[in-house]
């Protein structure tokens, strides 16, 4: 370290993983020097130093590629071989120094760090394993089923979107990343309620994730239609990290031309600002999807209460800064809660209280979403003729023609925050 001219100390050597993530978010370094068999790193450790600032350097043997291939799919920013001499040592330490002068970008997002190519390194990405399937097609793109509290339907147009994209011919994949209440694979009648994302999660987080690994734990649920089902319990959600989520997306998009994600209501972000920084985050995989998605698809229920909280919910996506286009969907449009013209009086209030031009209405079906309940199937297998059925396959068609996003995230048009309440939305859907 003499040849680093005083810009490297050591300042702490580490005993092992929690001692090292201690040390990082005191602030005592800026780069971690770690083996790649350190036991227990993971993707999620690496994107706990990311976040903390400090750069992450892999040393691996080098005949084990194995173990660089593994450490690579953590996110880390540089590997090395292990010295074995002075030379060794002398390439090492200037290659930390090009990687402590390299900037550093990207947020918490792992992988995203820049690093410098030697002679005795090879830099890694999050999708490095998705295997030679990802190179030769266009990813694919991501939907985020999301929408407030209230049970407004998310989960039924999510499994019927991902349906209907299967039926025009694309290949699609149903995702339930529900943290609250998952219900993708009893109301599609998997009898395996194995929480195939959970699986998923803890082999990206392990750096073993391919696109053969995800088909997998995604077992064909009709032609062209796949179902990664969720956690079976509500507090199993530690097992679904955003880190590993992260990861998850990307492979799925080399998997299948269409991922739906069906996502839990709750968004808050305060787990963050607890004593411990590092604690898991109850909502982190909805925040994935949202933050990961090409398209967000926004339910709210046809009634007063259902078109106030569909505001307030557009209102929270702008301020989570959601970079991917949305879609408003309002579901179970009938008269008698809103008057003689549900869809007219509905686009009207979303006009004037959430600059929302363009709804997407789908009328109330009662008899038509029970019988596909009682048999555990598909609107387009039991009733293809429904009024139901027909609305979310034209929505299917809206979202498949178009143009894949290609504006820089956050610059969609804001979405207005006009107050509003209970009494006022009712007070406008009774006069109109």
């Amino acid at each position: 370290m003499d040849g680093a001219g005083g810009r490297l100390s050591v300042t702490r050597r580490c005993a092992d993983l929690a001692e090292l993530l201690a040390a990082a978010d005191a602030g005592l370094g800026q780069v971690a020097v770690v083996s790649a068999d350190l036991p227990q790193l993971d993707r999620e450790a690496v994107a706990t130093l990311h976040r903390c600032g400090v750069r992450v350097v892999g040393l691996a043997d080098a005949g084990a590629r194995w173990a660089a291939e593994r450490i690579t799919a953590f996110g880390v920013d540089l590997i090395v071989d292990t010295p074995e001499d002075a030379a060794g040592a002398e390439a090492l330490v200037r290659d930390v120094v090009a990687v402590l002068e390299s900037p550093l970008g990207g947020g918490d997002r792992p992988g995203s760090h820049a690093a410098p190519a030697s002679a005795s390194s090879s830099l890694g990405s999050a999708g490095a394993a998705t295997g030679a399937a990802s190179a030769a097609r266009e990813p694919g793109r991501l939907i985020a089923v999301w929408g407030p509290t209230g049970a407004p339907g998310r989960t039924t147009v999510a499994m019927n979107l991902a349906a209907e994209l299967a039926v025009l011919g694309r290949t699609a994949l149903l995702v339930d990343a529900d943290t609250y209440g998952g219900t993708v694979a009893q109301a599609v009648g998997l009898l395996d309620e194995a929480p195939g994302l959970a699986a998923a999660a803890r082999a990206a987080g392990q750096g073993v994730l391919d696109v053969q690994a995800l088909a997998r734990l995604s077992p064909l649920l009709a032609p062209g239609l796949r179902v990664l089902s969720g956690i079976s319990r509500p507090d199993r959600w530690p097992e679904l990290p955003g880190a590993s989520l992260d990861v998850v997306w990307t492979v799925a998009r080399a998997l299948t031309d269409w991922t739906v994600v069906d996502c839990g209501f709750c968004v808050e972000q305060d787990e963050v600002l607890s004593y411990d920084t590092r604690a898991p985050r109850r909502n982190a995989a909805t925040l994935s999807a949202l933050q990961d998605a090409d398209e967000v698809v926004v339910v709210g229920g046809a009634d007063p209460i259902g078109v106030q909280r569909l505001v307030r919910s557009l209102s929270e996506l702008a301020e989570l800064g959601v970079p991917g286009r949305r879609t408003v969907v309002v579901n179970r449009v009938r008269p008698g809660v809103v008057g003689p013209r549900p869809g007219e009086a509905i686009a009207e209030a979303l006009a004037r209280y959430a600059s929302i031009v363009d709804p997407h209405l789908v009328p109330d079906d009662p008899s038509a979403l029970d019988a596909a309940l009682l048999d555990a199937r598909l609107l387009h297998e039991i009733v293809p003729g429904s009024a139901v059925r027909r609305a979310l396959a034209a929505l299917a068609t809206r979202v498949s023609s178009t143009p894949r996003r290609t504006t820089a995230p956050g610059a969609q048009e804001q979405t207005a925050t006009n107050e509003i309440d209970s009494f006022a939305v009712a007070a406008r859907l009774a006069k109109a």
